[in-house]
């Protein structure tokens, strides 16, 4: 048996990891941290096999930029340093795709990180700073994940599905992206703990994605009807470079399927095969 900390006591990664662990009867003993309360430096870390880092700010309005870089720099490497201290032997820090120009479109293995703004940025350096502390006895794993989905799944994924049960139009558009669902992560965080697996790693659905068919398959499992659209690339051209959510949504920003970690490339003799569900079966999933 692994027993594993997870910090970000109600992430929604966190939660539902602990949910299919105990569905899947995975022999894993999960327990989670709030590392807002001052408490959390005095807890014993020495009794775990692995630290999984989900504390984070993300994206919000009027949030002052100090905060992204306290929180997803500072204190994650405060948090790797005492699990390394301790005797943890693998830590596993959640990143993220925005460690990218999001105009980069395709990200290869000789695209260069270049964040364009104070999440990616502080989440780049926090990389960094925690890679540096690894050792043949402290093991550290960084995800690179691209927008993560799944039922009651918060972020752009719920208001894309908020929009497909509104409308009965929708532009038809041409456009790839990397996504991810839920229980394929889960799948794919397994395998990353149990081989004990180190490095920097990008996880994604074996399908890419294309924004009109996913707000269609999200309308057909609400038992709504809509119509795609062509016609409208001009006015989308025009609003990406204006609305940052055109962009998110519209826009191709997509992982290489040979990057390590991407469903069917292998390390070692580890092949990563994750797929819980097809893109089709993840937003019935996600819809129910």
């Amino acid at each position: 048996m692994k027993r594993i900390l997870i910090t970000g006591k109600n992430s929604y990664i966190g939660q539902t990891f602990i949910n299919w662990v105990k569905a899947n009867n995975v022999d894993y003993k999960i327990d989670t941290i709030d590392l807002k309360d001052p408490d959390w430096k005095k807890q014993d870390f020495s009794i775990y096999d692995c630290l999984i880092h989900l504390a984070a700010i993300v994206h919000k309005k009027g949030q002052e930029d100090d905060i992204y870089y306290r929180v997803n720099r500072d204190l994650a490497v405060e948090t790797a340093q005492k699990a390394k201290d301790e005797g943890i032997k693998q830590f596993v820090f959640f990143s993220t795709m925005s460690v990218y120009d999001k105009n980069s479109v395709v990200v290869s293995s000789h695209t260069k990180p270049a964040p364009n703004n104070a999440y990616g940025k502080s989440k780049l350096e926090a990389e960094k700073l925690i890679y540096r502390l690894m050792t043949p006895e402290f093991i550290v794993s960084i995800l690179r994940p691209p927008m993560i989905y799944g039922y009651n799944s918060p972020g752009n994924y719920r208001r894309i599905s908020s929009l497909a049960q509104r409308v009965f139009v929708f532009p038809k558009i041409e456009n790839k992206r990397s996504m991810l669902f839920i229980e394929n992560l889960h799948s794919f965080l397994k395998l990353i703990i149990d081989n004990k697996l180190s490095g920097y790693y990008f996880p994604q659905n074996e399908e890419l994605v294309n924004t009109s068919n996913l707000v269609k398959q999200i309308a057909l499992k609400n038992n709504k009807k809509i119509y795609l659209i062509p016609g409208f690339k001009w006015i989308i051209d025009f609003l990406e470079k204006k609305i940052e959510l055109f962009s998110k949504v519209f826009g191709s920003f997509y992982y290489d399927s040979t990057l390590s970690g991407s469903p069917g490339t292998e390390e070692g003799n580890i092949k990563f095969l994750y797929q819980e569900k097809s893109f089709k079966e993840s937003i019935r999933a996600s819809e129910k």
